[in-house]
């Protein structure tokens, strides 16, 4: 007999006892079963159990909760306490989104500007809100909100008081904590030295830059902001501005109207006295930088109510709807003027209805928050010619069109459109005209502060970067780097005369692509 049939034998006479078990009648159901539903369907007994169990549980956890609700008195204490942790969190979470607005201020100023100066710009706008923190923590905050003196403010300096009272604060939870009172307004500082970067793009340089901001939001702003917000005179006569078109936009405005002024216009920008166009390089991250910003307008109005309301809401309706209506007919009107609809004009035009509509979104209709956003889009457009072909101030982002005009333009809607004050709902001239005394009293001691300083610095430091790193661009010059690394450069034309500018269009990678 042979190996093979040795060995089939033995496999026949012995038993396998696990099959032997398993073919047993007994598990003929269980085997039925097994052959009508999958390995899947079989690993979902144990998951279903397993769920079934959880949500008994927690079916008994919700119950045993429901009755200590029921037996727990709610007091007023823990009602307010409630609320004053809610406000808290809430004005924490607008002062991170106007923080974030600085990305887009970057993106915007940097795709409107030529790469040759995109780390430069990158770098400003990334540094100011370190050194507005600064500025802010040691003396800003203090002359904004210490004490109330109507002129301006003291006490507290380093953020060292722990006493709100110190600051116009209520204790908690009535008012905010000061660290998140602080946070949110420090947030607003930093915003109008952003301002005024764009307009003094690619020709300033990067140190007096820094200086100007740190005497910008150090001095400046708080001063005028304490005549608003912190108490101070124009408070006590009657002048509103919510969100800040003209304590943070206007004042930016003509601070950065004053800069551009005495810096003059980037090489090639006037051939024969007449404007010529300077494109920015990058429109893709132009329009990022606009919908950040739009993103973070939430923040910016919504959060100046300083609570969590029914108000914040409605302040982000009127909000949003003066931004879009602003984009749309500044699309328009650009379209109807210049026979193309300008991408760079839908971008301000949108801003210009954000800036616009700051100082009333509280107190106007949204029938008002449209036709405030509608004037915004017009003006800003025509407001860049002006500025670029009449005064020939060089704006490379439209700073003043948008911050400057349409901050004046929405401070003035609130004398016209607001639903408690304006002219229009028949309350008469008095708001508009304490609106009138407000910005001119803000512009006369932004303008007179930007003169000084600017002039000491050109005097001192020299406030423009010279012909060579110019052409070059500022990101050499001043900062040894390159943005676009690796990509080749060709010369043009636009600088007219013996100067000659260099196209910062990307041709072509060196690796040949």
């Amino acid at each position: 007999m042979s190996k093979k049939m040795i060995s089939t034998r033995t496999k026949k006479e012995v038993p396998e006892t696990s099959s032997l078990f398993w073919e047993q009648p007994y598990w003929q159901p269980f085997r039925t079963i097994a052959k009508s539903f999958s390995g899947y369907w079989i690993a979902c007994i144990p998951l279903t159990t397993i769920i079934t169990i959880v949500w008994h549980q927690a079916v008994l956890a919700q119950n045993t909760e429901i009755k200590i609700l029921e037996i727990t008195e709610v007091t007023p204490e823990a009602i307010i306490q409630l609320q004053g942790t809610l406000n808290t969190i809430w004005v924490l979470i607008a002062a991170i989104l106007v923080i974030f607005m600085n990305a887009g201020f970057a993106m915007l100023e940097t795709g409107f500007c030529r790469q040759k100066n995109a780390v430069n710009i990158l770098t400003k706008n990334l540094i100011v809100f370190a050194l507005a923190t600064i500025a802010y923590w040691v003396m800003g905050f203090s002359l904004m909100f210490g004490g109330d003196h109507p002129i301006i403010g003291s006490g507290g300096w380093f953020l060292a008081s722990q006493d709100p009272a110190t600051y116009n604060l209520k204790p908690f939870p009535i008012g905010l904590p000061i660290s998140v009172f602080f946070l949110f307004q420090v947030a607003f500082a930093g915003t109008a030295a952003t301002i005024v970067s764009g307009a003094v793009a690619e020709r300033i340089k990067f140190v007096d830059f820094l200086v100007f901001s740190l005497l910008l939001v150090g001095i400046a702003y708080p001063i005028t902001g304490h005549w608003v917000w912190g108490s101070g005179w124009l408070t006590t006569l009657g002048f509103k501005d919510f969100a800040g078109s003209t304590v943070v936009h206007s004042v930016g405005g003509w601070a950065a109207l004053v800069g551009a002024a005495i810096l003059g216009p980037r090489m090639g920008k006037y051939v024969d006295g007449r404007s010529q166009a300077i494109p920015g390089h990058n429109m893709s991250i132009a329009t990022l930088g606009c919908l950040i910003l739009w993103i973070g307008w939430f923040g910016f109005n919504p959060g100046s109510q300083l609570a969590a309301d029914s108000s914040v809401p409605y302040i982000a309706v009127t909000t949003n709807l003066a931004g879009a209506t602003g984009g749309i007919i500044a699309t328009v009107v650009s379209w109807k003027k210049d026979g193309k609809p300008d991408l760079s004009m839908v971008i301000n035009g949108i801003l210009a209805g954000l800036v616009a509509i700051t100082a009333g979104c509280n107190e106007v209709s949204y029938w008002g928050a449209v036709i405030i956003g509608a004037i915004a889009g017009v003006l800003v457009v025509y407001a860049v010619s002006f500025f670029d072909s009449v005064l020939k101030i060089d704006d490379p982002v439209g700073a003043l069109s948008v911050h400057l005009v349409n901050g004046i333009w929405g401070t003035l809607a609130v004398g016209l459109f607001s639903l408690k004050t304006g002219l229009f709902y028949g309350y008469g001239m008095g708001q508009l005209i304490n609106q009138v005394i407000g910005i001119i009293a803000i512009a006369a001691f932004t303008v007179v502060f930007s003169v000084v300083a600017w002039m000491v610095l050109k005097a001192t430091l020299g406030i423009r970067v010279s012909r060579e790193e110019e052409i070059k661009g500022l990101d050499i010059g001043e900062h040894g780097m390159e943005a676009y690394h690796g990509f080749v450069k060709e010369q043009d034309s636009f600088s007219g005369g013996s100067d000659k500018g260099i196209n910062d269009v990307d041709v072509r990678a060196k690796s040949g692509v």
